[in-house]
């Protein structure tokens, strides 16, 4: 479980919510149905019309990687594959169409399974990158989804504030059901802003930031598999995946 996922997920509404009572306000003012109706549930609309039901589901099944990030162990892979270009030195190629089987992961399994076939480097490169490919276009099409409903949710909590003021102005002359029209006018633009900043724009974002990692390590194996087809040797191998590391520890080092 990640826990800044978690805290990040809470913190800046707690603040916010926090900012508002410090101010005299209340949860309670906060609370409208019919604001909720308007902007959650048209921008809910928009979504299911703008995607297929296979991107939607994906994106509900990253959802759980925001907080449950998948695991990848580089140095176990390092090692792993190191393992399987001594086999292919001692034992030839062939070797590896055995231990293909129980390799840690499927990309692993397709490339040695293609090298211990005699496939030519070139396919292999392919078929692996193929694979690599499809789950980059499910994470940004996952991504997509929740940056889409930021996009349309503030535009959503205009419509529902026109809306509003579309109940004030038809009872002006009834100053009962002026608050109630006036409260429903902010609280759905309120809505449409919180969705978009403080949820739906950084969940994307946060999934595209996670398979960073996934995707490297992918890029290791297609290095790693490649470099065992043309027979260097395993401690090469293991100083040229290392190096994937170090690029990737330097790229942070940029960041930070």
């Amino acid at each position: 479980m990640d826990i800044f996922a978690i805290v990040g997920t809470f913190l800046g509404i707690g603040f916010i919510l926090t900012g508002q009572a410090l101010e005299g306000g209340n949860l309670g003012q906060l609370l409208q149905i019919t604001a909720a109706f308007i902007v959650l549930g048209g921008t809910s609309g928009a979504i299911v019309l703008s995607f297929p039901s296979k991107t939607l589901a994906l994106a509900f099944r990253y959802l759980k990687s925001v907080y449950m990030p998948p695991k990848v162990d580089f140095n176990a892979l390092i090692t792993e594959i190191g393992s399987y270009a001594t086999k292919a030195r001692k034992e030839g190629i062939i070797a590896l169409e055995k231990e293909a089987m129980n390799a840690s992961d499927p990309m692993l399994t397709l490339g040695l399974g293609a090298v211990a076939d005699g496939t030519d480097p070139t396919l292999v490169r392919e078929m692996m990158e193929n694979q690599l490919n499809q789950q980059e276009q499910e994470v940004h099409n996952a991504a997509k989804v929740y940056e889409s409903f930021g996009g349309y949710s503030p535009t959503l909590g205009i419509i529902g504030a026109v809306m509003g003021l579309i109940q004030v102005m038809q009872n002006l002359s009834d100053p009962s059901k002026l608050g109630a029209g006036i409260a429903v006018a902010f609280v759905a633009t309120i809505y449409g802003l919180f969705a978009a900043n403080l949820v739906m724009i950084p969940l994307g974002t946060r999934i595209k930031f996670i398979y960073q990692d996934v995707f490297l390590y992918k890029n290791m194996i297609i290095e790693g598999v490649l470099s065992i087809q043309a027979g260097e040797s395993p401690v090469l191998i293991e100083r040229k995946l290392q190096s994937f590391l170090l690029i990737k520890e330097q790229g942070a080092e940029n960041n930070g």
